[in-house]
């Protein structure tokens, strides 16, 4: 347990637009009985966040619908996968929920940043983003058919 608060110092600046922050507090306050670990470090991430309009984000931030090809220190395993909301979550697809560990530590994070981050068992690993693409679907309302065709 002493590990998960010291990586709370260890943790790089974040950047979110303003929409994907509104989706992950509401999300987080949704998940706080089913998941607490993953709703606390959600809130966590969404209160040091800069958050800003989604026109105003710089390119190679991690956002909902972002492509994320990453590093897990642990295991020196690269992954390529796309962070989603918990409806479209399909892990054998590569798309990753931003309610799982994994994808609530890497969203908001930019390109060449890591994250020392929690583990369901308390340990933590480093993640590290190597690149990013953006979502798809940058305007429009987001209704998921961009996702699907």
């Amino acid at each position: 347990m002493h590990e998960v608060s010291e990586a709370r110092a260890l943790r790089p600046p974040l950047v979110m637009s303003a929409e994907d922050h509104a989706r992950l507090v509401a999300l987080a306050e949704v998940i706080t009985r089913r998941s607490p670990l993953v709703a606390r470090l959600l809130m966590e991430e969404a209160d040091r966040a800069e958050v800003m309009p989604a026109g105003q984000v710089p390119a190679g931030i991690v956002a909902v619908g972002s492509i994320v090809e990453f590093r897990d220190a642990a295991t020196g395993e690269e992954r390529r996968v796309q962070v989603v909301l918990p409806g479209e979550a399909d892990i054998a697809e590569g798309r990753i929920s931003v309610l799982s560990l994994v994808g609530a530590g890497l969203i908001g994070l930019s390109e060449g940043q890591s994250i020392d981050w929690p583990t369901q068992d308390g340990r933590l690993r480093r993640l590290t983003v190597l690149r990013v693409e953006a979502p798809a679907q940058v305007t429009g309302g987001g209704d998921g058919a961009a996702a699907r065709a």
